[in-house]
């Protein structure tokens, strides 16, 4: 087995897809309906490997998705935290993130244990995405 992609809820395909490409310059691979649903495949501009499909559409009912005020905050909660994408200047990533007005959850930090500088950001509507640097 290998990893594929992972699913984030959005309230909206079209404003998700829109910032997925704008503050990260992801690509769209492929959009689709099913059922009341509206979904998408959205890839990083340099991997085919793994991808994140946006779902949207249908009842959302009554549980939004809690936007967090920074890492310890979102930590607070159960279920689904983030996905991780691998960068090779964890630096210079945040800042052009921050530089496109991305929330920044957390600034870069080394984890010796797993030999990695991680930072965290979230999308627009509260999903959080880690950033790993092989150190």
């Amino acid at each position: 087995m290998r990893g594929h992609h992972v699913a984030i809820r959005v309230p909206d395909r079209d404003t998700a897809i829109q910032w997925y490409q704008d503050k990260l310059d992801w690509r769209v691979i492929h959009t689709w309906p099913y059922a009341d649903q509206q979904l998408a495949y959205l890839a990083p501009p340099n991997d085919d490997r793994f991808m994140v499909e946006l779902l949207a559409g249908g009842d959302l009912g009554p549980h939004k998705v809690p936007v967090y005020k920074d890492l310890g905050d979102s930590l607070k909660h159960a279920g689904y935290h983030h996905f991780c994408l691998t960068v090779a200047d964890i630096e210079a990533t945040v800042e052009e993130l921050r530089r496109r007005d991305v929330k920044i959850l957390s600034e870069p930090f080394q984890v010796n244990e797993i030999s990695r500088k991680i930072a965290f950001f979230a999308d627009p509507f509260g999903n959080v995405v880690e950033l790993a640097e092989v150190i």
